[in-house]
Order: structure tokens, then sequence, then C-alpha cells
């Protein structure tokens, strides 16, 4: 799928957090209260402000290089924390590369509720 479609189609993401919430309850949740947004990335990222996530669609992109992006950003941005799928890492991947964008407290919060 093209990443421009990609970031309009709805329910390409309903259905993706949907079939994930066995793994991340909260992401399903979050989608339906509009507090996830699905962006295309334009290689800067931009301030989570109210948002709770952030999907940063790119496009044709090896899991190896997105990894590597991934793991910059973890270094340069403290406050937020990074995690990249890719539609070839299997049954729980984005359905397109992308990078997501998390508030590094919320997540915290959100694996210690999980635990309990």
């Amino acid at each position: 799928m093209e990443a421009n479609a990609a970031v309009k189609d709805k329910s390409l993401w309903e259905d993706y957090f949907y079939g994930i919430r066995k793994v991340c309850p909260w992401s399903y949740s979050a989608w339906s209260k509009g507090l996830i947004d699905i962006n295309l990335w334009k290689g800067t990222p931009i301030p989570l402000e109210h948002y709770e996530a952030r999907v940063n669609i790119i496009g044709v992109i090896k899991p190896r290089l997105l990894k590597k992006i991934e793991q910059r950003l973890n270094e340069q941005r403290q406050d937020e924390e990074w995690l990249h799928s890719h539609p070839s890492f299997g049954i729980h991947s984005t359905p397109v590369p992308v990078l997501i964008q998390q508030d590094r407290q919320h997540l915290a919060w959100a694996r210690a509720q999980m635990t309990k």
C-alpha cells in the first residue's frame, strides 16, 4: 500500500488497533478516542501535544534501516519512546512500515496497567 493512501485509510488503522488488543490493550481505546495520530513521516519528529501516540508512516524502507532510525530517535529524545514496525515482522505488525512515537511516561504507565 502506498504511504499517502495508508495515512488516509481510517479503516486500515481501525482494523490494526482492534487486532492488536491482546498485545497492546490500550491502543484500541486510544484510537477510538482520537488519541492516536496517523502521520506521513517527513524526517523530523512532531511534538505529540495531546496525542498518546503517533504512527509515522514511512514509504518503502528496509526493516534494518527502520530499526536504525528508531535507535537514533530513542537516543535523541529522552521524553519519548520510539518503536518500529514493518509488515514483514508477522502477525502483529503494521500494514505498512512505521515509526511509532509515544510519550515515555504514559507508555510506562500503560505497561504497568497490563501487569495488574
